[in-house]
């Protein structure tokens, strides 16, 4: 009987996966990623506010679990008049909360390069922005690829949190075949089963990145 419960909550769980969980995961990232960016360079700015604006933000995001973040956005914001459906209220959470810790690894990738590559920049002309955009961050791409590939796969499995706002992905779809089955213990195993299977799959696709960015080292 449990194996065939296994068996048949199988594919609807990778259904959640694949509608759910992973679109998630990519949306909230690509988002966090363009925000991270823009915090990254508040907090290099030389104007103190900007720097002060960046700061506030990262010390916001880290300084605060993620579900109390959703439960925010979700719960807090219709008390002022704000409603938001729950899928969009994951991609709000998620992005805001991947800006907050990938901002730090943009921010120390940036630092990382060595000054003499700005003075070249100038040297052959190149304004400050042109600079950071053509001779900068390609050299700080390279360098934050693993600390934001282990960010990602971190945020696949925090996605599991949006089926507290009754968002459709793996970890709700567990949740609602428990329910009828109690069998918790055996489709709570199975979504870790998958969830860990993804990860490992995120893991393989990292390393040959990594090695694919050694060549130009």
């Amino acid at each position: 009987m449990d194996a065939q419960l296994f068996a048949d909550s199988w594919w609807p769980m990778w259904g959640g996966a694949v509608l759910g969980t992973i679109p998630l995961a990519l949306m909230s990232f690509a988002i966090g990623l363009v925000l991270a960016l823009g915090v990254a360079l508040l907090r290099l700015s030389t104007h103190r506010v900007l720097r002060g604006i960046g700061r506030v933000y990262v010390s916001i995001i880290r300084g605060t679990p993620l579900l109390v973040q959703l439960f925010v956005i979700f719960y807090g914001l219709p008390t002022i008049g704000v409603t938001i459906d729950p899928w969009p209220s994951a991609v709000v959470a998620f992005s805001l909360n991947v800006g907050g810790y990938a901002a730090e690894v943009i921010r120390a990738a940036i630092l990382s390069v060595p000054k003499g590559q700005w003075e070249a920049g100038y040297v052959v002309g190149m304004s400050h922005a042109r600079t950071l955009r053509r001779v900068i961050l390609p050299q700080a791409a390279r360098v934050s690829v693993p600390p934001l590939s282990n960010t990602f796969i971190s945020l696949v499995k925090d996605t599991s949190l949006a089926s507290l706002i009754l968002v459709t992905e793996l970890f709700r779809k567990a949740q609602e075949v428990a329910s009828f089955t109690s069998e918790f213990l055996l489709l709570y195993t199975e979504a870790a089963i998958i969830y860990w299977i993804i990860c490992t799959v995120l893991s393989f696709g990292q390393d040959r990145i990594e090695k694919k960015l050694e060549q130009y080292v």
